[in-house]
Parts: structure tokens; C-alpha cells; sequence
């Protein structure tokens, strides 16, 4: 059996209907993967995609960074549909494909030349999903180099999508077009 399945309209209760209905008029456009498996629970799912439209749409990092931050998550879990999701968003927001492939590959980026600030996100949340800490100094670098607010809203990005991608894994939702981000990959 498979452990995700979309789910089927015709089968909601009201108040998850309602919450499909919010987040498909919204800026996502759709009902992702893991808020269908969220609205198994609706007083889960309802708050929490709501930290994650603030997350995608409202931080106060540029769309370039907060989508490094989220591939560097990706990479990390492993999360083939979060990679699928956001290595195209990445891209659309300015993000090299050289950058892209080497946080994929789990190699070094080349930043120069890249958005203002890309080296010390990755850096923050490279760190931050690896050891669960930061150090004092890449603390003190991000807290001075992005702001409080920016420097904040990362972090909680990167929170918020450590539960994206263990809900992804968890429930195994394949990519759509079939494709295996990390299968040339060597286990975390």
C-alpha cells in the first residue's frame, strides 16, 4: 500500500475543505503534498501552512535566499519531491545551476558573483540542519549580515521545512515526474 495517496474532495469533512479551499485560492495556487497529509488533521494543518505561506511568500529574506535555505534543507533530508519542488524555484529566483548542483551533491558552492548574503545563509543553514546548533561565530556573522528580522525568519524557515521534507519522507511522496534527486547520492 502506498502511504500517500491525493486525497479525494468528495471525501472532507467541512472544515478541511475549507482549509483546502484557502490554501488553493492562495499564493501556492495548489494543495502541496504535505499539507493533503495535514489536513488529516485540520487544527495541525491549518496553523501550520500558515507559517509556511509566511515562510514562502512574506520573510524578510529575498526569494533567492529563503529558496537556498530551502534546498540546503532538501539536500539534507534527502527530500526528493522538496528538491523537485524548489530546485526549479530556485533557479526562477536567481539562484546559479551551479549553486543549485552543488548543494545537491552536498559540494562547496562558488558564491562569487552570487546574490548578496547566499554564502552565509548557506552557510547558517547548512550548520543549523547539521549540527541542530550554530556556532557563536556564523551566529554572529548571520545576526550582523542579515538583520535580526532576516536572520529570524531563516531560521524559522529552516524549521519549517525540516517538516516539510519529514513529512515528505515519511510518507513517501514520489516526485511527479518520477525523478530520484538524490539516487546517485550516498546515504546521510
Amino acid at each position: 500500500m502506498a502511504r500517500y495517496q491525493d486525497r479525494d474532495l468528495s471525501q472532507l469533512t467541512d472544515e478541511q475543505k475549507r482549509i483546502w479551499d484557502e490554501i488553493a485560492a492562495g499564493p501556492r495556487g495548489t494543495m502541496p503534498p504535505p499539507h493533503q497529509i495535514w489536513l488529516t488533521n485540520p487544527a495541525f494543518c491549518d496553523p501550520a501552512q500558515k507559517v509556511g505561506a509566511y515562510c514562502r511568500y512574506g520573510s524578510n529574506l529575498p526569494a533567492a535566499l529563503s529558496e537556498l535555505a530551502i534546498l540546503v534543507v532538501g539536500r539534507a533530508w534527502r527530500a526528493d519531491y522538496e528538491w523537485w519542488a524548489h530546485a526549479k524555484l530556485a533557479a526562477d529566483a536567481g539562484v546559479s545551476d551551479a549553486i543549485i548542483e552543488a548543494v545537491r551533491t552536498g559540494a562547496e558552492p562558488d558564491f562569487d558573483g552570487a546574490q548578496e548574503n547566499a554564502d552565509i545563509v548557506f552557510r547558517t543553514a547548512k550548520e543549523l540542519v547539521e549540527t541542530k546548533r550554530l556556532s557563536d561565530a556564523t551566529f554572529a556573522e548571520a545576526d550582523q549580515r542579515l538583520g535580526r528580522k532576516a536572520f529570524v525568519d531563516l531560521v524559522g524557515i529552516v524549521g519549517y521545512y525540516c517538516l516539510i521534507s519529514a513529512t515528505l519522507n515519511v510518507f513517501e511522496v514520489p516526485t511527479p515526474d518520477g525523478s530520484a534527486p538524490f539516487a546517485d547520492q550516498p546515504p546521510a
